[in-house]
């Protein structure tokens, strides 16, 4: 007969869902599901995870962030801090969040990393050196399946380089073409 070892705890697993107060319900659109929310420590605000975007709400239920996921530039997750942070393509002050005291960060790391990525088709860097770089992604609009194209100027770079725009736009082209959009 076989014995099953106990479970050593995980903070990240164990933590019970937290129910997501009526007023902090957001209206969902065809085919949307929230996947996991959560409450901040410090602002009492709620992390909402929905299968299309990223929601926060204030205890009220007023929606503060409604961003699709192709929206999202880059983000992190710190166990240490348990700190989620989240930037935006267009620049917009990327934000932080501590998950830890109030509900405890439940799915909101593993489903924020696999909202994004699926939002990923292709990537390409450019660096043409001295902090003259771009990105250059092509993301799927999760809500409608849409493909589309991103460039994203590093942030060092200023002002008009025609040789890092012709860069770019060679590698959009081509990442379009690689994704079966017609070039623009």
């Amino acid at each position: 007969m076989f014995k099953r070892k106990p479970r050593e705890q995980d903070p990240l697993r164990d933590t019970k869902v937290p129910e997501l107060p009526a007023q902090c319900q957001p209206e969902l659109t065809r085919g949307e599901k929230v996947l996991a929310s959560a409450q901040e420590d410090n602002t009492g605000v709620w992390i909402v995870l929905t299968t299309y975007r990223i929601l926060t709400m204030a205890e009220n239920g007023d929606v503060q962030v409604n961003r699709e996921w192709h929206e999202v530039d880059t983000g992190s997750w710190d166990p240490d801090t348990f700190t989620l942070s989240a930037s935006w393509i267009d620049s917009v002050r990327g934000l932080q969040w501590q998950l830890r005291k109030v509900t405890g960060p439940g799915r909101i790391p593993e489903v924020f990393r696999e909202r994004v990525s699926a939002s990923v088709i292709l990537v390409r860097e450019v660096n043409l050196g001295s902090k003259r770089t771009a990105r250059i992604t092509i993301r799927k609009v999760l809500a409608t399946r849409e493909l589309i194209d991103q460039v994203i100027l590093g942030p060092a770079t200023h002002g008009v380089d025609p040789e890092l725009t012709a860069a770019t736009e060679e590698i959009r082209q081509e990442l379009r073409g690689q994704a079966g959009l017609s070039p623009v």
